[in-house]
């Protein structure tokens, strides 16, 4: 690869990098967090939490807490290799399998939290007879059944094979 060629693919992969590290608030991560995930795809071969640490010019802590997190994600997964006492790193790369890790996380950080708040409130409004206690068991119920069905429709979907969602995605979308 020439110089320009090597100039043009850093410059693109950096701009990924942050690009996906603002992404990665809308999941519900940290943009650190995003951005080792977003380098760790980008890279060819598992890379060290020093060469992370330069790339993104993080901290050793903030680097190696991010790492853990994606570990325990499923997002990253770590790799020995022989001779090496560090660990290294890389990133999962099948896109649907990310986004079915992602799914999977942000129901259990949120949509989970957000039904028991709303199974909580119906239960404490039940039998509550006036018209403003009514009104608001009627609308928390609305509320938790959408959010249940929107739950289970998501479950459903990242469970499917990748190319069967396809499927179903454009009888949907036609």
């Amino acid at each position: 690869m020439s110089s320009a060629d090597d100039v043009k693919l850093k410059q693109s992969r950096e701009d990924f990098v942050a690009q996906w590290g603002a992404l990665g608030t809308h999941w519900g991560i940290n943009r650190t967090m995003a951005q080792i995930h977003a380098l760790l795809m980008t890279e060819p071969e598992a890379i060290g939490t020093d060469e992370v640490m330069e790339r993104l010019q993080i901290s050793r802590g903030n680097a190696h807490t991010n790492l853990k997190e994606l570990v325990s994600w499923g997002l990253i997964r770590t790799i020995v290799k022989k001779g090496e006492r560090r660990e290294f790193f890389e990133a999962e790369k099948d896109v649907w399998k990310i986004f079915t890790i992602v799914a999977r996380e942000r129901r259990r950080r949120e949509i989970d939290p957000a039904l028991g708040v709303l199974h909580q409130c119906l239960d404490d409004s039940r039998g509550i007879d006036t018209p403003e206690g009514r009104a608001f068991h009627e609308q928390m119920s609305k509320l938790a059944e959408f959010v249940g069905f929107a739950s289970n429709v998501a479950d459903r979907v990242s469970g499917m094979k990748y190319g069967i969602a396809l499927q179903l995605a454009a009888r949907l979308l036609s």
